[in-house]
């Protein structure tokens, strides 16, 4: 069967990404998606862009790729601005809204925060019907229909619940987790472009890396906000930073 590895919410976390890409890679995975949010709060968001570009082949945009892309009078974001450079942030400015693709005869969107919006948050504890609508589709979806799986980044809290006869599920951080002090992606493991029935499992995957280096790292760049991220970290708790 294919797998896809799907991964989220870098957040110029390198240490995490590289620990992550490693996993991956040492499970023979090659394809991967990334649902987003590649800069902000971490240091490195120039080399985890890069990152992200050589090894994803489908990226979509987060809420912090979106305005970090445009003018701003915030000096954090100015100052990854000026640590992404124009090019990238470009690329970060052109990217897609979802991902949508068959595997074992289901229908799957991938987006970053909802089908709706890239800064609509909704919790796992969310009251259903709230819930239930991220498998709508929008018109910034390509189709118009619903997700049998829909899948997302943006609150940093990986889960899995089965509603209605339908799966949605939340890849969780790389980069920036608020559950766990370990990275986060998921493996979809099923027959992809296939519109017949067939096995399908969705797998979640937890990656330890170095939280000292990465905040040694944000710290020796003069990173804005290092306080708050270092917490964050080292806690796994949301400490009052924009997800």
């Amino acid at each position: 069967m294919d797998q896809i590895a799907i991964i989220s919410d870098v957040h110029g976390n390198v240490t995490a990404l590289q620990a992550v890409l490693d996993d991956i890679r040492e499970r023979g995975i090659t394809r991967i998606f990334c649902l987003g949010d590649i800069i902000g709060k971490g240091p490195g968001g120039d080399t985890a862009i890069d990152g992200v570009r050589t090894h994803c082949e489908r990226v979509v945009q987060g809420n912090w790729d979106d305005f970090v892309s445009r003018e701003s009078e915030f000096e954090a974001v100015k100052w990854h601005q000026q640590v992404a450079g124009e090019e990238r942030l470009d690329y970060l400015s052109k990217l897609p809204f979802c991902i949508e693709f068959m595997m074992s005869g289901k229908f799957v969107r991938l987006f970053h925060a909802s089908p709706r919006s890239l800064y609509e948050r909704v919790q796992p504890w969310d009251e259903l019907a709230l819930r239930l609508s991220l498998f709508e589709s929008s018109e910034l979806c390509t189709e118009q229909r619903e997700a049998d799986i829909a899948g997302y980044g943006d609150v940093h809290n990986a889960f899995i619940q089965h509603l209605k006869g339908k799966t949605l599920f939340n890849a969780g951080s790389v980069g920036n987790p608020l559950d766990l002090t370990l990275a986060s992606y998921v493996i979809m493991e099923g027959h992809y472009g296939e519109t017949s029935t067939g096995p399908l499992n969705i797998q979640f995957v937890r990656v330890p890396y170095d939280i000292e280096l990465e905040i040694q790292r944000a710290a020796v760049a003069e990173m804005p906000l290092l306080e708050p991220y270092m917490k964050e970290l080292r806690t796994g708790q949301y400490r009052g930073l924009q997800k």
